[in-house]
């Protein structure tokens, strides 16, 4: 006869938690940089090893100041590589210095359509990535099951953009969020978590990156910042526009303006 399993042994599992409690993370997580936010998430910050869904109702509502003190505690504090993969616009990179992210550690990859997926995949199978950005539009659930189950074997933090409008679809995240902003707030809605039910939408103030790039025009990021730019399946792409924001209009969001690439850009491997 097997023996008997007592009940304080199974909530004690990291995927088996009370509805009316937040459940305990697999592995110790990351804070947001917001505590108010910290307090209605599941281990008390972003999960590693798992899939988080961001759902902004526009773009440039601010949606990347939301990740930036967390990206920036996995460059600057573990010395590990972000990955973004297939953002709509490129990114800003003055403004992510000023957000406290290490350009020398941040790895741009233009992917189109499905290799964007299969990046994200080989991005968190590859070791020394501490957190990977991407933007899925058209990702079904069948997906970002996979890529779920791809993030449940890394350490890594792993973040994927989707309009807005996919709220009203179902998700295999374990974590999704609705944002939305103006200004220097942002509103967030946790619209599904693991236990503690649903809370009252979040009202978080953030710092913009228009105003972090006009804070940083007197101590601009040395030029030679490297921010390393591939194509899936393709060589590095040949450097862009210069990272300096002294001779264009601030910024309204982190995707508005091109960043340096690398002269030899590092592929995932």
């Amino acid at each position: 006869m097997p023996a008997a399993v007592h009940l304080d042994d199974i909530l004690a599992r990291a995927d088996v938690w009370r509805g009316d409690a937040l459940a305990a993370a697999p592995q110790p997580g990351v804070a947001s940089g917001f505590a108010e936010l910290d307090a209605e998430l599941p281990g008390g910050g972003w999960a590693r090893g798992a899939l988080t869904e961001l759902l902004p109702t526009r773009t440039g509502v601010g949606e990347l100041s939301l990740l930036l003190p967390a990206l920036a505690q996995v460059s600057e504090d573990e010395l590990a590589w972000v990955v973004c993969v297939a953002p709509p616009h490129p990114l800003h990179a003055p403004a992510l210095a000023q957000g406290g992210v290490a350009l020398e550690r941040l790895l741009v990859v233009g992917a189109p359509g499905r290799d964007a997926a299969w990046s994200c995949a080989r991005a968190l199978a590859t070791e020394g990535v501490g957190a990977v950005v991407a933007w899925l539009p058209a990702a079904d659930a069948t997906l970002l099951r996979r890529l779920h189950l791809a993030a449940e074997g890394s350490r890594a933090l792993f973040f994927v953009f989707r309009p807005g409008a996919c709220a009203a679809t179902a998700s295999p995240a374990p974590l999704r969020l609705q944002i939305d902003g103006e200004g220097e707030q942002l509103r967030v809605s946790i619209l599904k978590r693991r236990g503690g039910g649903r809370p009252a939408p979040l009202s978080l103030a953030i710092r913009r990156p228009a105003s972090l790039a006009a804070a940083g025009a007197q101590a601009q990021p040395p030029a030679a910042s490297p921010v390393a730019r591939i194509g899936a399946g393709r060589r590095a792409a040949p450097p862009a526009a210069s990272s300096d924001s002294s001779s264009r209009p601030a910024s309204p969001h982190a995707l508005a303006c091109p960043v340096p690439a690398a002269p030899a850009a590092r592929r995932a491997s």
